[in-house]
């Protein structure tokens, strides 16, 4: 008798257990955004930033011999603002003021120019989800325009006096050093890229249980 009723106690407390979990998960429920998820636009954003920042890298990389210049002079100017002038001779020729050695520098350059990219592409990504989500063509109007508009506000209005203010020298809005052609198209290259790649980070909340296409 006694195992009997220890026996019926213990199925009582599974069924139990069985009903409040049934309660908490209709209570709670699976998590699932909707709507916007930033945090999610933010890394997609970083992730496809650096595919823009790749594209428009090897553009000039490509591209620069063709106008005369090394490969590399992209990101030699781009480290012009912390290093000054010193920076547009990197790989030239041995220079002893760097221990780390001209190529470790420039690969560091490298990096952040990456780097930019990522923040930027952090930005872009919401923005083509709120005006350009569902129309290609939008989406590339759009990049085109934001990488021009990111080109005249960096080079015109920041760097064009903080370059010289902070560093002596005006060698990124100098056109002998880089066209300003070749800036805008870097920027151009950078937003289409971002542009066409979008759909591959949109973030697609769930709805009745369906993912919206």
């Amino acid at each position: 008798m006694e195992q009997t009723a220890k026996h019926l106690e213990f199925e009582r407390l599974k069924e139990r257990v069985a009903q409040l979990e049934a309660e908490l998960q209709s209570q709670t429920g699976p998590w699932a955004p909707q709507g916007e998820y930033p945090m999610y636009e933010a890394v997609s954003g970083f992730v496809l930033g650096i595919a823009g920042a790749v594209v428009a890298l090897l553009l000039n990389v490509i591209g620069a011999p063709a106008d005369g210049k090394d490969p590399l002079q992209l990101i030699r100017v781009f480290l012009t603002f912390p290093l000054g002038e010193k920076a547009l001779t990197l790989g030239a020729q041995p220079n002893p003021a760097y221990p780390l050695g001209d190529w470790m520098i420039l690969a560091f350059g490298c990096c952040l120019y990456l780097g930019t990219g990522m923040l930027l592409g952090s930005i872009f990504q919401p923005i083509f989800r709120r005006h350009a989500d569902r129309s290609v063509l939008k989406r590339i109007v759009l990049g085109v325009g934001l990488g021009l508009l990111v080109w005249v506000v960096n080079f015109y209005g920041i760097l064009s006096w903080l370059q010289p203010l902070t560093c002596g020298g005006r060698w990124i809005t100098d056109n002998s050093v880089l066209p300003w052609w070749v800036a805008a198209v870097t920027h151009v290259a950078f937003g289409l890229t971002m542009a066409i790649l979008y759909p591959l980070g949109r973030f697609r909340a769930p709805a009745s249980g369906v993912e919206q296409a």
